[in-house]
């Protein structure tokens, strides 16, 4: 597998990637919100094949750190009934000293006008298996509701909290992606989260005149640039056809012939 050493340049790039809502609740969840950018670089080391959501969660208490008004308790806390692992609580920090259990997304969605019925709904993973709605909806039931459960007293406890004073947040951030050439307009999420478009297979072809990229997926985080290997068409239809065959949308990165760069997926499913 390959492996990226832009751990710095992912951490920015987690950074530059906003809250998915601000200001307001989403289906009754509050996004903790800092009152401070860091201005610190991320210095820990990470394991080369850490996966891309561990790997945020990393930048997220790297981000949390530098907040002068926050100190994280607990983190990753295994919620157990005797050898059963019964979920993960993500962190127990306390902001100005009110105690806060947090957890902690970063997601990637489409713009799929033909599923569901709603602004909400409309928004999906880029291979069809994961949808905005479905994940708040885990949050609310599934996530969130283990801070109650009894098996998470004792370490609650051993921190001196009571679940009764704990509020609860997210730090949910995603990139939005809406069709090509499209104008979408969305009123419940943050436009400022609009970082390219996708477009089908069968469509790629007046792409002809532009250069390629292809990050690993650790990568996807980066912001785009133009300091990377470009690939002609030619090469980039031959490398992302097998991809697409296996059912998965890649995020790739495209060079127009005016220099524009983008983020866009390509997508196997209409």
């Amino acid at each position: 597998m390959e492996l990226s050493k832009n751990i710095e340049q992912q951490f920015q790039g987690y950074l530059n990637t906003p809250l998915l809502w601000e200001k307001h609740s989403l289906m009754s969840l509050k996004q903790l919100e800092l009152k401070e950018q860091p201005t610190h670089n991320f210095k820990e080391i990470i394991p080369d094949n850490l996966l891309l959501g561990k790997r945020v969660e990393r930048f997220v208490y790297g981000e949390l750190q530098q907040a002068k008004n926050i100190q994280i308790r607990l983190k990753n806390l295994q919620i157990q009934n005797g050898k059963i692992t019964i979920g993960e609580i993500d962190c127990l920090l306390e902001q100005d000293n009110v105690p806060i259990h947090l957890e902690i997304i970063f997601k990637y969605y489409l713009f799929d006008p033909l599923v569901g019925n709603s602004e909400l709904e409309h928004w999906i993973g880029p291979n069809r298996n994961d949808t905005l709605v479905k994940k708040l909806t885990k949050l609310k039931e599934k996530q969130l509701p283990l801070l109650y459960n009894e098996h998470a007293k004792p370490f609650l406890e051993r921190i001196h909290l009571h679940a009764e004073n704990v509020i609860q947040r997210v730090r949910f951030k995603a990139q939005l992606f809406t069709p090509y050439a499209s104008n979408i307009n969305f009123e419940l999420v943050n436009k400022r989260c609009l970082k390219g478009f996708y477009i089908h297979y069968s469509e790629i072809q007046q792409f002809r005149s532009c250069k390629f990229h292809m990050p690993i997926k650790v990568d996807w985080l980066l912001e785009v640039h133009s300091h990377v290997a470009w690939i002609t068409f030619d090469q980039f239809y031959k490398d992302i056809t097998p991809i697409l065959h296996k059912r998965k949308a890649p995020l790739c990165w495209i060079k127009f012939p005016n220099g524009n760069i983008q983020k866009f997926f390509v997508v196997w499913w209409t």
